[in-house]
């Protein structure tokens, strides 16, 4: 027998790389660039917050930008968005889309460790029990979104990309979201529909063609950079053009959201929706699920419902800000009963209630802010049946 092994033989014998091995492998890549990329993203808006929150009693308005942390800020929030955006093209765009959950941990880690107020430890776990709870599923969610994630990886080349742009099944899709966006947003303008649901689904409904456009932006990008060059496909243009259009949208719309929420609420209910209606687009235009069987796909969906459970419970346990208030209100004006005759008030008593400035709880208020009298003496006439004032204001020199 000849156990003479030759160097071709065994190349002969290996196995090539399988496709699923490969889908893996690209899934693997997308998803460390996604986490990457949102967990440094984290980091940096921490980082010029606390630059902002530092300088707060500056007279100069610019102050930061002659701080080193928030341009270090700056820096790692634009590694972090390019490699969330390099992500795109690598990873169907069901495993990308949920991994935004990574930023949501990020802070709260950040949060918990940077806190200030020292707590003892029995009131330490009962304040972030709800966040620890929420980062432990999150976690797992996120697994379960990595490890049951679609591997349809498709070459994001101009001629794709138009196949799917004007398929049925998009054309339809796009049809029911147009007349879903119009409908809200003339419930939004016209009705002064404000719930912060039907702002988020206008957020949500933009962001799904916003993620649509990245992978198809990312993917030309890096075809060209690989030598298929695809910059002179008209679609690529088309596609640019309606990704700078709803992010710009989407950012407004967010914005009206802030000045009306509380962030912590905006940010659960926006991931849910965001994410949802997100991988229904990219089922949609990708067909990222075309192949998978019923398992795969319900561990995945399973994996999106423990992620959403998770960044729920992370963001409840927030604390919500206290709005401040710069005017006096109406209302919140003791004593003005005393100013008029016969107890004719214009505006009723605070009793009981928050002081301006000093938000205690005063019970005796209404002495506070009593209003001030002025001393009185009675004036003696010659005549008792003289008519006149019978009290007289005492005059005060500026130095008494």
């Amino acid at each position: 027998v000849d156990f003479t092994v030759t160097a071709e033989s065994v190349l002969r014998r290996k196995p090539p790389p399988t496709l699923a091995t490969a889908g893996q492998l690209e899934n693997l890549i997308g998803a460390l660039l996604a986490i990457f990329g949102h967990l440094v993203v984290s980091i940096a808006l921490n980082l010029q917050k606390y630059c902002h929150i530092r300088l707060a009693g500056s007279k100069d308005p610019r102050a930061y930008f002659k701080t080193k942390t928030w341009w270090l800020g700056l820096f790692l929030m634009l590694l972090g968005e390019l490699g969330v955006f390099a992500s795109y093209a690598f990873a169907p765009l069901s495993l990308i889309v949920p991994l935004s959950a990574v930023s949501v941990i990020a802070s709260a880690i950040i949060g918990i460790i940077f806190i200030k107020e020292k707590w003892k430890p029995k009131d330490f776990l009962r304040r972030y029990i709800l966040s620890f709870v929420g980062c432990g599923l999150a976690v797992v969610g996120t697994y379960l979104l990595v490890t049951f994630a679609p591997n349809s990886h498709e070459k994001m080349t101009g001629e794709n990309v138009t196949r799917h742009l004007v398929s049925w099944p998009f054309l339809l899709y796009m049809l029911v979201e147009i007349i879903l966006f119009c409908l809200l947003l003339y419930f939004y303008k016209e009705k002064n529909a404000n719930n912060i649901v039907v702002i988020l689904l206008l957020v949500a409904l933009l962001g799904s063609m916003t993620v649509v456009t990245v992978k198809a932006v990312a993917g030309m990008l890096v075809l060209s950079i690989q030598g298929n060059l695809q910059l002179d496909y008209p679609i690529f243009y088309v596609m640019f053009v309606c990704m700078v259009a709803t992010a710009v949208y989407q950012a407004a719309f967010l914005s009206q959201a802030s000045q009306m929420y509380d962030s912590s609420l905006i940010a659960s209910v926006g991931y849910i929706l965001s994410t949802t209606i997100a991988i229904t687009a990219g089922a949609v235009f990708y067909l990222d699920f075309i192949g998978e069987d019923v398992l795969h796909i319900c561990m995945f969906a399973l994996g999106c419902l423990i992620a959403f459970l998770g960044v729920f419970l992370i963001t409840r346990n927030r604390k919500k800000a206290i709005p401040f208030e710069p005017y006096i209100s109406m209302d919140a004006m003791p004593g003005m009963q005393n100013m008029h005759d016969k107890g004719m008030t214009v505006q009723p008593d605070l009793k009981a209630s928050f002081s301006y400035g000093a938000l205690e709880n005063n019970d005796n208020i209404s002495e506070i802010y009593a209003p001030a009298t002025l001393p009185v003496m009675q004036e003696e006439h010659g005549s008792r049946s003289a008519s006149g004032v019978p009290y007289r204001v005492l005059e005060h020199t500026k130095k008494e």
